[in-house]
C-alpha cells in the first residue's frame, strides 16, 4: 500500500508543479492523520522530489507531526536523516487522567520521554497542549505548562478543545456528557497560559502559537495564516493556489485507495476544486490573517475584495481596545484575541 501511495503522491506533485509554475519552496509539511508512520525513506523521496520540482529556499522548513507513542531514538534518527528538521509532538497533556479523557494512546511519562529524546536529536521541536476539557482545572494546566517549559522546547501550541458534532465527543455531548468547559472558563485557562508563557520568554505570534524567538516560529503555518499558496498532496490534503489572479481551493480524495485510483486515472488526487469568489477569498484572508500578531494589510484586503473594510467599524473597535491600526496594518489586541471569531465576523458584515 505505502509504495503505491508514495508513487501516487509523486505523480500528484508533478501535477501541482504544472499548474503552479516555478515557485520558491519555503516549507514541506507532513501533517494530518499519522504521517509519522510513513517510512522515512519514502519521506526522503517526497522531499527530494519537491526540491527538484520547485526552487528550495535556504531557510526551507521540513516539518513532521508525530504522536509520543511513535517516538523513539531510532525513529527520530531516521526522520532527521530523511530531511525532517522540525518535529511537532502531539503531547496534549502530561496528566494521565486528561490523556485517558481525551482518548490518547500515551501517558504523561511517555510524553515527557518523547520530548526529552526529540530535544536531543531534532534541530527544532514544538509541543501541542490542549486546554478547555471538562475537568481541566487551572492547577492541571499549570502542571502541564511547567512540564512543557521544563522540556526546553522553543515552540508551544495551545489548542482549545472544540467539539465537532460527528465526532465521538460530539455524540457524547448529545447524550448529555459534557466534554468541554464553557466559554468563560476556557477563556480564563487561555489567559493563564498566555501569562505563564509570556513570563517565560515566549511570544504569542499567533492566537494559539507561542515561540521563543522568530527562528522558532512555524514557517509553514505562517505562510498558511498569511494567505500564501500551498499544494495539497496526499489523501485528504487541502490546497490553495493563486493562478492568473484567481485563488482556488482544493481537497484531495480522503481514503488512500481512492486517492491512488484518482491519481492513476486523472493524473492528480484532487476530488474537489473551487475557484474562490473575491468575497470568499477576502473573508479567508481576514479570518486567517487576524490570527497573527501582525494582523492584516488593509490595502491587501481591498485589492482582493474590491472594497475597503468600513473605517467607522474599525474605529469603533479601536476605541473599544479590541483592535490596533498602525498605517496599513490592522491587528487584534490581547483583549481582541479573546473574542477574535466574533470580532472578525463583525468586521466582515
Amino acid at each position: 500500500m505505502e509504495t503505491g501511495l508514495v508513487s501516487a503522491m509523486l505523480l500528484d506533485m508533478e501535477h501541482w508543479r504544472q499548474i503552479s509554475g516555478p515557485r520558491r519552496l519555503t516549507s514541506i509539511h507532513f501533517g494530518g492523520g499519522t504521517p509519522s508512520l510513513l517510512n522515512p525513506k519514502n519521506m526522503q523521496k517526497l522531499i527530494e522530489s519537491a526540491k527538484v520540482l520547485w526552487c528550495a529556499t535556504d531557510s526551507l522548513e521540513i516539518g513532521l507531526e508525530a504522536n509520543p507513542k511513535d517516538i523513539n531514538i531510532q525513529s527520530l534518527t531516521a526522520w532527521k536523516n530523511s530531511g525532517i528538521e522540525r518535529l511537532s509532538i502531539g503531547v496534549q497533556s502530561f496528566n494521565d487522567h486528561a490523556l485517558r479523557f481525551l482518548g490518547r494512546d500515551h501517558d504523561g511519562q511517555m510524553a515527557r520521554r518523547a520530548l526529552e529524546m526529540a530535544m536531543e536529536i531534532m534541530p527544532r521541536v514544538s509541543a501541542d497542549l490542549i486546554y478547555g476539557w471538562a475537568g481541566g482545572k487551572p492547577e492541571i494546566l499549570q502542571e502541564d505548562l511547567q512540564a512543557v517549559l521544563a522540556s526546553r522546547v522553543s515552540h508551544i501550541s495551545m489548542y482549545q478543545l472544540t467539539i465537532e458534532q460527528k465526532t465521538a465527543f460530539g455524540q457524547a455531548e448529545k447524550r448529555g456528557v459534557e466534554k468541554a468547559v464553557d466559554g468563560d472558563a476556557s477563556a480564563d485557562l487561555f489567559e493563564q497560559a498566555i501569562t505563564v508563557l509570556s513570563k517565560n520568554g515566549f511570544d504569542q505570534y499567533e492566537v494559539s502559537n507561542f515561540a521563543k524567538g522568530k527562528s522558532a516560529r512555524s514557517r509553514h503555518n505562517y505562510l498558511y495564516w498569511q494567505g500564501g499558496d500551498y499544494g495539497g498532496i496526499g489523501p485528504g490534503a487541502h490546497g490553495r493556489l493563486i493562478v492568473d489572479g484567481r485563488r482556488a481551493a482544493t481537497i484531495a480524495e480522503l481514503k488512500p485507495n481512492d486517492y491512488i485510483a484518482r491519481v492513476l486515472k486523472y493524473g492528480n488526487g484532487i476530488l474537489e476544486q473551487e475557484a474562490l469568489s473575491a468575497e470568499a477569498w477576502a473573508e479567508e484572508y481576514v479570518l486567517m490573517g487576524m490570527r497573527l500578531k501582525q494582523g492584516i494589510s488593509l490595502s491587501r484586503y481591498t485589492q482582493i475584495s474590491g472594497h475597503a473594510l468600513a473605517p467607522e467599524k474599525i474605529q469603533q473597535y479601536v476605541t473599544a481596545g479590541l483592535l490596533v491600526k498602525q498605517g496599513d496594518r490592522l491587528s487584534p489586541t490581547s483583549k481582541g484575541r479573546l473574542v477574535l471569531d466574533t470580532l472578525c465576523h463583525e468586521l466582515l458584515v
